[in-house]
């Protein structure tokens, strides 16, 4: 078979992914499967790898497996979405894992390999992503989801929490984000925001949050979209707004098991085209990232 261009980053889940890692490499020598590894050492560095392997294929087919969390698998797709010629393909090592609870890859890291060369072999499953146009003509993809207000401001103090570090040693990493999020629930501020969904305006004075799924999961389990299919061609939008903290806090505890949509202050739609804005500037997140303010544009892009 073709050669497997794996990026890896060693630092994943505290640096257990290093482990994993070695795993991979000792079943790659028993299938006897052709592989050249990068490992990233910075920020970004996986999606400048994975662009520069893409542009070095010259339009060949490749495949380029990520290896570690969520935001390592973000970097790549971001690095790799405008090259059709890329498969893209992933080993979980992190610890939310969200991508591999939606799309049904196996935990184990060995179990994952196996599925990724089977699917390198014959034919790929082909998925949306998500597009994002921000900071006038920035774009950025998602695979999971993306969100504004509430749920990007627990996520961007979750990636910087040094709690994350501790628990990620006791592999209870996406627990963070359950304890960043209570804490978030007693100081954050509502905010009024216009949401349009292929052409249609929606307004909401009092809004938590906003989130665009590919996928059902977020957060590190989370059941935020349970209707999601990552290959329909379009996207799941959810609204939380006009609801009291305490309420609030019902809601992500019944979100585990998808059962938030009970509330009447839970709001659900479907798109292609969706359009977030709002008087004053409000974080947003793709894949658990921040990148930015609204105002957004997102786009779904079918089986890309």
């Amino acid at each position: 078979m073709e050669k497997i261009y794996f990026i890896v980053n060693p630092n994943a889940k505290n640096g257990s992914c290093r482990e994993i890692w070695r795993n991979i490499e000792i079943e790659l020598e028993k299938l006897d499967i052709p592989y050249l590894a990068f490992f990233t050492e910075y920020s970004g560095h996986a999606q400048e790898l994975a662009e520069s392997i893409a542009r070095k294929a010259h339009g060949t087919l490749a495949v380029i497996a990520a290896v570690g969390g969520d935001g390592t698998l973000h970097e790549v797709v971001n690095g790799t979405a405008s090259y059709s010629n890329i498969t893209v393909g992933f080993i979980p090592g992190g610890s939310g894992n969200d991508f591999s609870r939606g799309f049904e890859i196996p935990k184990k890291s060995i179990d994952a390999l196996r599925l990724l060369v089977d699917k390198s072999s014959s034919q790929p499953a082909e998925i949306d992503i998500g597009k994002i146009q921000h900071n006038e003509l920035q774009e950025t993809y998602f695979m999971n989801n993306m969100g504004v207000g509430f749920d990007a401001a627990v996520a961007k103090d979750s990636n910087e929490s040094r709690m994350k570090q501790l628990l990620n040693r006791f592999s209870l990493g996406r627990l963070v984000y359950v304890y960043i999020l209570v804490k978030k629930l007693l100081t954050f501020r509502t905010i009024p925001i216009k949401v349009t969904i292929d052409g249609k305006v929606y307004k909401y004075s009092n809004a938590w949050f906003v989130t665009v799924s590919n996928q059902p999961y977020y957060g590190g389990g989370m059941k935020i979209a349970p209707a999601a299919l990552p290959d329909d061609g379009i996207l799941d939008i959810t609204v939380v707004h006009r609801i009291s903290r305490l309420k609030l806090l019902l809601v992500f505890v019944s979100v585990f098991w998808g059962k938030h949509t009970m509330f009447p202050e839970v709001e659900q739609f479907t798109g292609k085209s969706i359009t977030i804005e709002s008087t004053d500037e409000v974080l947003a997140h793709a894949d658990g990232e921040a990148i930015g303010h609204t105002p957004l544009k997102i786009q779904a892009c079918p089986k890309a």
